[in-house]
């Protein structure tokens, strides 16, 4: 990589670290060209230059850090040894990365992100297919070895991870009941079964 593109590279990172900031402190309302640029010390013009618009650097943020969490999420799948195993890492590295990394959660979890995925629900997923396989690809010989009841993967997924996504946007809101410590211990063994052959 040369001088220029590490500079670009370094730029395009202190836009994307300040934009979460941004959200984080001021909110969605907050959540402005001005306000990126003020807290990143990067000119207007660079913004435009590296992401063209507001939305668009939105968009790269949420894209950023879905792709941490989706590759933080493959790998603990990798060293699993059997489903059941599988799905206790799957769901404990969800509520470890959102206590890890709360802001990048919050934007994650927030109506922006929710937005964003809707309309741009095709590309984010052509985009994400790559770390995605790498769940289809732990999932389909557990299906076919009888280890996880055989329901299409859109089902699993949204079974393995529809219960934790609730139980951190219960937590990110501020809600005091909820402990993800406790919900990392509860929460696999009632997930398992759902999944169990």
């Amino acid at each position: 990589m040369s001088p220029k593109q590490q500079r670009g590279e370094a730029t395009a990172d202190l836009l994307l670290d300040a934009a979460l900031r941004v959200y984080v402190a001021e909110g969605e309302g907050g959540f402005t060209v001005g306000a990126v640029t003020r807290a990143s010390g990067v000119s207007l013009g660079s913004l435009y230059h590296h992401f063209g618009s507001i939305d668009n650097l939105a968009a790269a943020l949420t894209h950023r850090w879905l792709s941490r969490l989706l590759s933080d999420l493959v790998m603990s799948l990798q060293s699993a040894r059997t489903a059941r195993t599988g799905i206790r890492a799957l769901v404990r590295t969800y509520l470890a990365f959102i206590q890890d990394h709360r802001d990048a959660a919050l934007l994650l979890h927030s109506s922006m992100a929710d937005r964003y995925s809707m309309a741009q629900g095709k590309e984010l997923r052509d985009a994400q297919e790559a770390r995605l396989s790498g769940f289809a690809q732990w999932i389909q010989p557990r299906v076919e070895a009888g280890e996880l009841a055989p329901l299409p993967l859109p089902l699993i997924e949204s079974l393995a991870l529809g219960p934790v996504v609730g139980v951190a946007r219960r937590w990110l809101s501020g809600i005091e009941d909820v402990d993800l410590d406790e919900a990392a211990r509860i929460l696999p063994d009632r997930i398992w079964r759902s999944l169990a052959p």
